[in-house]
């Protein structure tokens, strides 16, 4: 008996050793998450002749990839981020982070900030590979257009005390600014600069590099800087250090190699901004220090060529509303022409004298509510730090001297056309039906024209339910307009206003709207050439109308993606582009409504050709890039089973594209699985598509339990891929794909009134049509949702025992107390929600009470025997934590099995990666148990507040995996 036990033993060793190396692949595991890596960052040099790309894991060091097509060779730095080509494709700039491992141990040592590792800048002569570094660099910029210079902002010396004292400043100094803010066109291309705000900056050295001489030029205590678009000019702010040395703003020619003082002498400077010549600046300035209550800023324009500086606007200055100044939060921009000068200005803030007869604990707190507030409360809260930054657009005219007011209280909103030169400005204004936000959607708009050279309103629209804008010449005021579902112009000169889309004979709405409420449009692609035509989407093409009303609109993809399935869009290729080209190439991005499909056509402007296509394959694309001066692109390009990788291509041979980045080559040692597309009808005969993931080596003779998420509609996304990453809220499909689960992710539409057993009806015919299959265990089967989905759990579980458990995060439960709600997270009332939007009940709750209460599934608690797992966190900005108590404490008094994940300081999602991590084990843990029989996890035994934050000790060292062993 021994020796036959013994040999049954060897045997299933065997057999077992046989089986391992027959499948060498292991299922994903928690513990990958943070090798995973993402494709970031990728440029191309304007020649064509290089890519650069950053693959990066989720936690720890990544690595810079410069691609040379001259020689098929690849260069490879670590840690390196924020990388930009210069425009002469010569050199290649970007920081090095300090390692990361290396940073955790210091601040596991509580060292301070300022004596942590920080970013050093490198830069690579492309030609001959050679590289320069230099150490703690804060920031950098590059030129916009110009060549041969960078600007980079070092980090404070680390300096004694003593030695800081005695250290005096160079013939060429200046402050430090935090990243180089883009101020219109003028602030050329930030490498990773902190943004520009107001108040006090840090100073430090900025040093001016000519990349190719070497040549440096430096400049103490500088506190803001950026180039001119043609990098002829750097200017920057430096700050003051003592009576000696003032605040003052610069300007350093790099032709002449000459600095230039601007303005000195005042407490401090804001807001650069150049005109794209680079021969006049403007800046803001003021007397008061940071601690002043209300401070006064001046603006102040110079004139490069004559060393001149002019007083613009301050506030006693004509044309300046009587009460009003210029606003530090503004930011200024020039015409193109240099001719017009855009900046800020603000009503002066009233000055209120603080009682200093009470102590503050006597002082009373008090918000004060009314039905006449034109927002209520809470989003007035929420918009507060907002409204205190609000600026009102105004105008000076150069030449004129001229200041003139755009933007009032009453016309809050300005917009100019693209270059800044027209002779209208278009105002648009919500302020006469703020307080019907969230009850009449979409919200309506008043809008304007603005004469620029006279200053006169014209009302043009009164109570649009669209968004107005402004052809790029000025030319036209168009909108798309949802109460008639079609798209208007009208000349900005006067005249009718036409609706361009209303004799075509195809919609132009969202056909797939399954809310109470007007539909949205498709979308515009933009205006061809001397706005002479603008460019709008239906669901399948782009079409050309006729801003006149003159011409009849010409399908411009002759309707090739209507008679296709295909979803055709314009890809802008050029960052800059302001209009198309009225002979342009049009690069378009496909997508297959039928099979999901995706690739890349071209088609031409002024040909009645039909579409090229250029490749079409089972995957999805997206951010399609072109050289500026080759005919070079680059692409993503990946599906469930292919990592969104980084392709390239030359002309149009994007069928035979390079694969240039394998971010995770690990891939191939982990079991993954494959996605189709499955096809039923819901409950009343309405044709449904979803999505099937289903394990690597399926096979169709065996029975596995199966996960069901949800949301809406979904299926659009089959070829996207999902990479393995720790749950903000939801299933990570890969994961559980891996561990041999199936996941099925069903599309749902709804019927105005219904949306729980719209929900109903989609799903679960959806599941039994799988059932019905033979291969899904039918007695382990789960949902699984988050926030709306989350709520269909909820109701799904009060109305059928089909599911074995589920897991539901921040679920409405109760629509009759949720309606009279606040979304905290942005201050507005719950009850649009339910009558215009999501939740689809379709009118008030005193309208429609009993819809409200069967589609809540706090009435029907007592009919749920599904086990249910909730997250619903204590800071949920979006639905009320107490939606989740409410139902967890209906489940409670009836005794059903119910838990409760509630992340602390967590919103609707979670933040912290160090909570996601831990709801992804606790979820694979809670469906292992139920699905799989898998032991149970000790907190589902319960944690007793005593022990908060010390069960970690004892329980999450099992994870779902280390639990089935």
């Amino acid at each position: 008996m021994r020796i036959f036990l013994l040999s049954m033993v060897l045997c299933g060793a065997c057999m077992q050793a046989g089986y391992a190396q027959q499948s060498a692949k292991k299922p994903l595991t928690h513990e990958v998450y943070d090798s995973w890596k993402d494709v970031e960052g990728d440029r191309i040099s304007n020649n064509g002749n290089f890519v650069l790309y950053q693959v990066n894991p989720q936690e720890g060091d990544g690595e810079l990839i410069i691609r040379n097509y001259s020689n098929n060779a690849s260069m490879r730095f670590a840690r390196a981020t924020k990388a930009e080509f210069t425009n002469d494709s010569r050199f290649a700039v970007f920081q090095i982070k300090p390692e990361y491992g290396k940073v955790r141990q210091l601040k596991l040592k509580k060292t301070k900030v300022d004596d942590l590792p920080k970013d050093s800048l490198a830069i690579v002569t492309l030609e001959t590979n050679a590289v320069k570094k230099v150490a703690r660099v804060k920031s950098y910029v590059l030129p916009k257009e110009g060549n041969n210079w960078v600007a980079y902002q070092l980090e404070k010396p680390v300096l004694a005390k003593k030695e800081a004292s005695k250290k005096t400043e160079g013939e060429q100094t200046a402050p430090e600014t935090p990243a180089p803010k883009p101020s219109g066109r003028a602030a050329g291309r930030a490498g990773g600069a902190d943004p520009v705000g107001s108040g006090k900056k840090e100073a430090s050295e900025l040093v001016l590099l000519n990349l190719q001489s070497g040549q440096e030029h430096r400049f103490e205590r500088v506190s803001d800087y950026s180039f001119s678009e043609k990098g002829n000019m750097l200017y920057f702010v430096r700050e003051k250090q003592d009576s000696l040395h003032n605040a003052g703003v610069f300007a350093f020619n790099t032709t002449s190699l000459t600095a230039i003082p601007i303005d000195t002498g005042r407490a401090s400077y804001l807001g650069l901004g150049a005109d794209k010549a680079g021969e006049q600046l403007a800046f803001m300035a003021t007397e008061d220090t940071l601690g002043t209550e209300i401070r006064n800023f001046s603006l102040h324009l110079w004139n490069s060529k004559s060393n001149k500086k002019q007083l613009v606007a301050d506030t006693v200055s004509k044309g300046m509303p009587a009460a009003w100044m210029v606003s530090e939060n503004g930011s200024l921009r020039f015409s193109d022409d240099g001719k017009r000068l855009f900046f800020g200005t603000v009503p002066r803030p009233k000055h209120y004298e603080k009682d200093t007869t009470k102590l503050e604990e006597d002082k009373v707190s008090l918000d004060i509510w009314t039905y006449k507030d034109p927002l209520i409360q809470p989003m007035q809260q929420k918009q507060q730090s907002r409204d205190l930054r609000r600026s009102f657009l105004a105008m000076y005219d150069i030449k004129g001297k001229r200041i003139q007011q755009l933007a009032t209280l009453e016309v809050p909103d300005v917009y100019l056309d693209a270059y800044g030169q027209g002779d209208v400005a278009l105002g648009v204004s919500d302020e006469e039906y703020k307080q019907s936000i969230g009850y009449d959607t979409p919200t309506r708009k008043d809008a304007y024209l603005i004469d620029l050279k006279s200053g006169k309103y014209k009302e043009v629209l009164k109570g649009a339910r669209g968004t107005p804008g402004l052809s790029p010449q000025g030319r036209y005021l168009y909108w798309y307009e949802p109460s008639d579902s079609s798209w208007h112009a009208m000349s900005t000169k006067g005249g009718a206003d036409f609706n361009l889309t209303r004799k075509i004979g195809v919609p132009f709405y969202n056909e797939d709207n399954d809310v109470p409420s007007l539909p949205r449009d498709y979308g515009s692609a933009g205006w061809v050439e001397k706005d002479s035509y603008l460019l709008v989407y239906d669901r399948y093409d782009i079409w050309q109308l006729d801003p006149t009303g003159k011409k009849a609109a010409v399908s411009l993809t002759d309707s090739y993606g209507r008679a296709n399935d295909l979803r055709l869009c314009y890809d802008k290729l050029d960052e800059e582009e302001k209009f198309i080209g009225a002979n342009a190439t049009l690069h378009l991005s496909a997508f297959n409504l039928k099979d999901k499909s995706g690739g890349y056509f071209r088609d031409y402007m002024g040909k009645t050709v039909q579409p090229e296509k250029l490749v079409m394959t089972p995957h999805g694309y997206n951010r399609l890039s072109k050289a500026k001066n080759s005919e070079r692109y680059t692409f993503r390009r990946g599906s469930f089973k292919e990592y969104n990788d980084l392709y390239t291509a030359t002309g149009l041979d994007f069928a035979s594209a390079g694969k240039l980045s394998n971010a995770n080559p690990q891939m191939a040692e982990y079991l993954w699985g494959t996605v189709e597309l499955v096809n039923w009808s819901s409950s009343d005969g309405i044709a449904l598509q979803g999505l099937l993931y289903k394990p690597e080596n399926f096979d169709p003779e065996k029975k596995y339990p199966m996960l069901v998420y949800f949301y809406e509609r979904s299926s659009d996304r089959m070829h996207n891929h999902r990479v393995p990453a720790p749950s903000a809220s939801t299933i990570n499909i890969p994961y559980f794909v891996s561990n041999d689960y199936l996941v099925f992710v069903p599309d749902i539409v709804y019927k105005d009134g219904y949306p729980g057993e719209s929900a109903m009806d989609c799903i679960v015919p959806g599941v039994m049509s799988l059932v019905d299959k033979g291969f899904v265990d039918e007695k382990n089967m789960a949902l699984q949702g988050q926030s709306w989905g989350g709520y269909q759990i909820a109701y799904m579980i009060t109305r059928t025992n089909l599911f074995k458990t589920a897991m539901a995060g921040a679920p409405v439960s109760n629509m009759t107390s949720a309606y009279g709600g606040i979304r905290w997270g942005t201050g507005l009332s719950r009850q649009f929600q339910y009558e215009r939007t999501q939740s689809r009940i379709g009118g008030t709750l005193w309208e429609k009470p009993l819809q409200f209460i069967e589609n809540s599934p706090l009435f029907f608690a007592d009919r749920v025997e599904t086990p249910l797992l909730i997250m619903h966190n204590d800071q949920d900005g979006s639905v009320p934590w107490y939606q989740g108590i409410e139902f967890f404490m209906a489940l409670r008094r009836l005794n059903k099995p119910v838990w409760m994940l509630v992340y602390n300081g967590e919103d609707h999602n979670l933040v912290q990666r160090k909570n996601r991590k831990d709801l992804s084990v606790r979820m694979a843990q809670y469906f292992d148990y139920y699905l799989k029989g898998a032991p149970a996890p000790k907190w589902m035994e319960g944690v007793p507040s005593i022990l908060k934050g010390k069960e970690y000790g004892f329980e999450l060292i099992e994870t779902a995996a280390e639990a089935q062993k």
